[in-house]
Order: structure tokens, then C-alpha cells, then sequence
């Protein structure tokens, strides 16, 4: 195996220029620059790259901490922060903090021993304290999907609340007035956003939330199964359902079929994330568009900008629309 001796010697420079070069100093003539590179790459060589952190306390890598490693969410946002910082020379590190307090912690801990330049962090059970803590410390953290003022242009963040509005109002206006809604664990920021989104739809067309036509649940199709057969049990009209995501829509699609409801007939219906499936169901899911692509690429920019040494100067909102297929219909009286 070559050693940086060897590629001084080839180039004709000392071991402290070649160190340079490694370490990306500017301070290094662009001839004696070629020189080292061409040594390097005619010699095989190969930085050690822990040790090249060592010298530039810099590792040239950002951590990211998900929910979980799989699914249609945190697919493409691992995806599209990976590909903005590889595009910049930096790589991704991914790790699960499982929604659970300790896993988020020991995830952030793993990647601070791993020296990365920045935390990109999508914390669920971690509360806003912790998260302020974490953001006084030396390595720059971004959060994504989750406001917290202290921090704002840190955030980069989804507007879940004026999603369940777009989804309610679409339903207010075809008609409906008997409105249902399963949410997502009320544990969760984003589950609360959404209702709180429902709540103000219905207040703008002067309607109270009826508790017998709340029911929590969670993103899963088993939580849409299991919620959509209380809301039949308490025997209360609804004639629209409004799911707190599209995995949900889809155990609720599931039970209606089973109680001889016809989604886009009897049943109105919108979730929340037009995910991929939302397409191919029959009747097609009316849904609320997350860009979640666009979150991790704008979770990326900012990690590349604070490592720079530049503090983002604001937050980074990203809205909703509403996508209408066939699930959710004018009320036919």
C-alpha cells in the first residue's frame, strides 16, 4: 500500500504539501496541486479518511435521522437529501430513530461519534427542549418536517394544518356537513396539525366538530380498519371521511366495502399523502399532495449552507395541494 512519502517523493514536494492537498488547503500552488494528484492517482493512493477528518475536522459526511428505514415517506426524502449533498461532494449517513425517545437519542449519539458535519433530524418522541439543546452544540442540525420557533430557520417543515383544512373545505364544498375524520396517534405533531386543519374548516362554515365523528387511529391499514369500525359502531350519520393519511384510506376503503358502503357514492372520501397507490385504488383516492422530495432537498441546502459557516436566514415552508380523483363526490341527497 502507497504511502503519502511515497507520493512527496514521486511529486517532488514535501509530505506537509501533499497533507494539503488531501485536506483541500488553498494554500497549495495549483501546479504543485496537479503534481499531487497525478503522484496519487499513478501510485494508487487512497486517504485514510478517518485521518483526513482528524486534520480538517471536517468528514465530508451529514447524518440524518428517520422514523424508519422503509416506506413510501422516508424513501424519497432519504433519497432526495442524499442526492443534493453528493452533488456537493458530501455523502449520507442514515439511521433510524424508531419514533421511540432512547433509539432518536442513541441514533443522534452514533452520528455525532462518527464526527459528521451536520444533523439532518426527523424526531418524533424527542421534545423541543432536547431539540434546542442539541441545536446549541457545536454541529449544525437541521429539522424537517416540525417547526420550533427558537430555531425557525433551521426548520424545514410541512404545512400539515392547511392540508386537513384543503381536504375538509373539499369536502364542505361538495355539500358535505356530516364530515368524520380518523387521524393519526394525537401523540404525534403532525396528526394534531391535520386536525387542527379539519377543525377550522368546519368552523369557517360554522360547524362544531362532533367528538362522535373523531376517532384516533394510527398510519397504518390495520389503525383505518380498526378506526373505521368504531365510527360504524356509534351508529352516527357521516356521509365524508377525512383520513389522516393514505394508508389509513385504505383500511377504511377495506371496512366500507365490507359494510356495503361505495366509496365516491355513499361514502366520500380524501386522505392525506397521494401515495403512489392512490392512483391505482378503485374509485382513485382523493389526497392531499406532500412534496416529500422537495423537504429533503431543501433539508440538504440548508445542512451544506450552516457547514459552510452561513446561518439560513429563514424557514422553509412546504404546502399542500389537493389532488381530486373519484373517492370524494358532491353529496347526492
Amino acid at each position: 500500500m502507497p504511502t503519502i512519502k511515497e507520493v512527496a517523493e514521486l511529486a517532488g514536494v514535501s509530505q506537509a504539501t501533499v497533507s494539503r492537498v488531501i485536506n483541500s488547503n488553498p494554500k497549495v500552488a495549483p501546479a504543485n496541486q496537479k503534481k499531487v494528484h497525478a503522484a496519487m492517482t499513478s501510485l494508487g493512493y487512497q486517504p485514510n479518511s478517518f485521518a483526513q477528518a482528524l486534520a480538517s475536522n471536517r468528514s465530508y459526511s451529514i447524518g440524518m435521522v428517520v422514523g424508519t428505514l422503509s416506506g413510501p415517506f422516508y424513501g424519497p426524502l432519504m433519497h432526495s437529501a442524499e442526492e443534493g449533498l453528493r452533488a456537493q461532494g458530501q455523502h449520507l449517513i442514515v439511521t433510524s430513530g424508531g419514533d421511540r425517545l432512547e433509539q432518536e437519542r442513541d441514533a443522534i449519539r452514533f452520528l455525532l461519534s462518527r464526527r459528521v458535519d451536520a444533523l439532518i433530524l426527523h424526531l418524533s418522541a424527542m421534545g423541543d427542549e432536547e431539540i434546542l439543546e442539541l441545536s446549541r452544540a457545536k454541529t449544525p442540525l437541521v429539522l424537517v418536517n416540525r417547526y420550533i420557533p427558537e430555531i425557525s430557520s433551521q426548520c424545514v417543515y410541512f404545512d400539515n394544518e392547511y392540508g386537513g383544512y384543503l381536504a375538509t373545505k373539499h369536502l364542505l364544498e361538495l355539500g358535505h356537513r356530516q364530515i368524520a375524520t380518523i387521524t393519526g396517534p394525537l401523540a404525534k405533531h403532525d396528526s394534531r396539525e391535520r386536525l387542527a386543519g379539519y377543525r377550522r374548516a368546519l368552523h369557517e362554515f360554522g360547524l362544531d366538530l362532533n367528538p362522535n365523528l373523531l376517532v384516533e387511529g394510527y398510519f397504518e391499514e390495520d389503525g383505518g380498519r380498526l378506526a373505521m369500525q368504531k365510527l360504524l359502531d356509534r351508529k352516527q350519520r357521516f356521509t365524508a371521511l377525512f383520513c389522516g393519511n393514505d394508508h389509513i384510506a385504505l383500511g377504511a376503503y377495506d371496512l366500507a366495502a365490507e359494510n356495503g358502503l361505495v366509496i365516491g357514492n355513499s361514502l366520500s372520501l380524501v386522505g392525506f399523502d397521494d401515495m403512489v397507490f392512490s392512483n391505482y385504488l378503485r374509485p382513485k383516492l382523493s389526497s392531499i399532495h406532500v412534496p416529500v422530495a422537495d423537504m429533503g432537498s431543501a433539508a440538504a441546502a440548508k445542512a451544506l449552507q450552516m457547514v459552510s459557516g452561513t446561518m439560513p436566514q429563514f424557514e422553509t415552508q412546504i404546502r399542500p395541494r389537493l389532488v381530486q380523483r373519484d373517492s370524494s363526490a358532491k353529496l347526492s341527497l
